[in-house]
């Protein structure tokens, strides 16, 4: 159905910046016109390529008025779609998706094969949260090929995002058949294959693309599963930082930094919510010693209203949301506090604020926590780690400079939470069996991995293996592999996704974590350890490959540590077959080992703060 004219949007009041800025770009003094009436009806003559040559000199206020008078003057001109296309254009950067989308309807209107108007419009309502007409609209005509690889592009994103991961596949391999030179619609093909756990993730669709070119547009996320080498990974996210975050223009911190009495410490995140790494830090940020430091919280998180997220805001010194800021903006707001030190806690993962870093609001800025790998962004200094997680011989493969802590990097958070009660049968699980179990997403399961997970089933009659339910696609692909081999259906049990309160109770009901690889469990891991349930790892090379070994490291439990996939496998099925020697490691794990180790906060607060000193300027 054609849609009919909509209204455009009423013209704002106050007229005298609009009016002095187009009088000065059409060079006038602004004192020259005081009527505005006198320069509408200018306006009214003026052609809408001549406007658009106009506009531009405009900033987008003024230009967003001088549009919509000059629209609401010539409305139904046939060029003046030009002029709706353009404020739609504007409105969007400015956050006005309800004005935007009545200027891309308008100018539909006016030219329906406007195929750019199209994309817009359907980004507009994704922007405003409303995907279902978002992709709606993409399906309501059949534009060129190049406009046509973008609405493939864009039904994939918004398809992967509601878990339509099959549908969202294909979408992004008929954009890839239209262009096959697209990292972005690469990188996310391949995450899509390995969420599906459709192996090799890597297998190109399309005789024009290369399965190494897919590896190498893999992407941040993509490539800690996909490659145990510290050295790629750094390529792969040098590629997609050149690609996706421009330099700055300047670079705002002084180079010498500045001379307070206390350390100013700022956090940045997108987390500060219900999230694993607010769960990890929360304890840390209110142990600060505030003799020594002052600690700022920038925040580009979602209000969930949740109680991890008002704990982490109290705990900050002061709290400053910045997810309505532009990047400029944010990094001018971080200098004008003078931040000593700026500790980014997303680095690749999403929401960062790459693009606030660039500016380099502060003059030490360090990446920790939320990205397990490097990151070659010249503006970072420092990535926080621990010599096992980074041993000294592979420090020169990372950027930036790995910043050893003495003991685990990780942070925890000692204070007791509520754990309910949950029994096997309640779960589904045998009474009598050893239970084997993951709980990280299917993404991080390899083919090397469960096989090996395969192997040990099979050589341990009557256990189970237990996994998170993360998707019909992921687990039918990984059912049928286990029934290919032989396995007994119901010996591969899928947990269904619960409250955290429940999550964690269910650790207890397992005998032996079997990490994957070379992305380990890295939140998970420590929940795991802190309620008695081994884990059991297979030491890699890369920052990710080694989560784990650094965690049982501070522990002292170098048994469940592994340096091949035959020692991973040789382990785990000892630990099975041999209950005595599975009960002396459950004993030794329920000695309050993690609360004196990896749950001692204010030890690892203390070393923390250390680092923080010796890198302070």
């Amino acid at each position: 159905m054609e849609l009919g004219l909509v209204s455009h949007p009423s013209t704002p009041a106050g007229s005298a910046n609009w009016l002095s800025q187009t009088l000065l770009a059409l060079g006038r003094c602004p004192d020259s016109i005081s009527d505005e009436g006198r320069l509408i009806k200018e306006l009214f003559e003026t052609d809408a390529a001549g406007l658009v040559v106009l506009a531009e000199r405009l900033d987008d206020d003024a230009a967003v008025k001088l549009y919509k008078i000059w629209l609401g003057i010539r409305v139904a001109v046939p060029d003046s779609f030009a002029a709706w296309f353009n404020l739609g254009v504007i409105l969007m950067r400015q956050r006005n998706f309800a004005e935007a989308r009545i200027a891309y309807e308008n100018a539909l209107v006016l030219k329906p094969d406007l195929h750019a108007a199209l994309v817009n419009l359907g980004l507009a309502h994704d922007a405003a949260g409303q995907r279902n007409a978002a992709l709606q609209v993409w399906r309501r005509a059949l534009p060129d090929a190049q406009h046509s690889r973008l609405l493939h592009l864009h039904s994939g994103r918004l398809l992967e995002e509601d878990g339509r991961l099959e549908e969202a596949a294909r979408e992004l391999t008929a954009s890839l058949r239209i262009t096959p030179d697209q990292p972005d619609v690469q990188q996310h093909f391949v995450h899509l294959r390995q969420r599906m756990a459709e192996w090799p993730v890597t297998a190109s669709p399309i005789a024009e693309l290369a399965d190494t070119e897919l590896a190498r547009n893999c992407g941040p996320l993509a490539t800690l599963a996909l490659h145990d080498d510290p050295a790629f990974q750094r390529q792969v996210n040098a590629t997609w930082i050149a690609r996706k975050v421009p330099p700055a223009p300047e670079l705002l911190a002084p180079q010498s930094g500045y001379a307070h009495d206390k350390i100013r410490i700022g956090y940045l995140s997108s987390d500060f919510c219900r999230h694993a790494m607010s769960y990890l830090i929360a304890e840390v940020l209110e142990l600060h010693d505030r003799e020594l430091f002052e600690v700022f919280g920038y925040c580009n998180s979602p209000e969930d209203g949740s109680e991890t997220r008002a704990r982490v805001r109290a705990a900050f010194d002061r709290f400053i949301p910045i997810g309505g800021m532009d990047d400029e903006t944010a990094a001018r707001q971080i200098r004008a506090d003078e931040v000593d030190i700026l500790i980014d806690l997303n680095g690749l993962t999403k929401g960062a604020r790459l693009g606030v870093l660039r500016w380099k609001p502060a003059p030490v800025q360090v990446t920790y926590l939320g990205y397990i790998g490097p990151i070659p962004l010249p503006e970072l200094d420092w990535m926080l780690c621990d010599d096992v997680a980074i041993p000294a011989d592979l420090a020169e493969k990372y950027a930036p400079r790995p910043l050893p802590l003495p003991g685990c990097y990780q942070a925890n958070d000692s204070r007791p939470y509520e754990v309910v009660s949950v029994s096997r049968a309640e779960e589904g699980l045998p009474e009598a069996a050893f239970v084997f179990c993951c709980f990280s997403h299917h993404y991080k399961i390899t083919p090397r991995m469960f096989g090996a997970w395969l192997d040990i089933l099979e050589a341990t009659p009557g256990s189970v293996l237990w996994l998170i339910d993360d998707g019909a696609v992921s687990q039918r692909n990984l059912t049928s592999r286990w029934t290919e081999r032989g396995l007994a259906p119901e010996r591969l049990i899928f947990a269904p996704r619960v409250e955290p309160e429940l999550y964690r109770a269910r650790m207890a009901l397992g005998d032996l974590f079997l990490d994957t690889s070379p992305y380990n469990a890295g939140t998970i891991a420590s929940d795991a350890l802190r309620e008695g349930l081994p884990i059991l790892t297979l030491r890699g090379q890369a920052f990710a490959a080694r989560m784990a070994t650094s965690l049982l490291n501070a522990m002292g439990l170098h048994d469940l540590i592994a340096d091949s996939i035959e020692d991973f496998v040789e382990r785990a099925v000892g630990l099975a077959l041999d209950r005595k020697r599975h009960a002396d490691l459950l004993e030794r794990l329920g000695e309050d080992l993690w609360r004196r180790t990896l749950g001692d906060t204010p030890n690892f607060t203390r070393r923390l703060e250390a680092a923080y000193r010796n890198i302070a300027l």
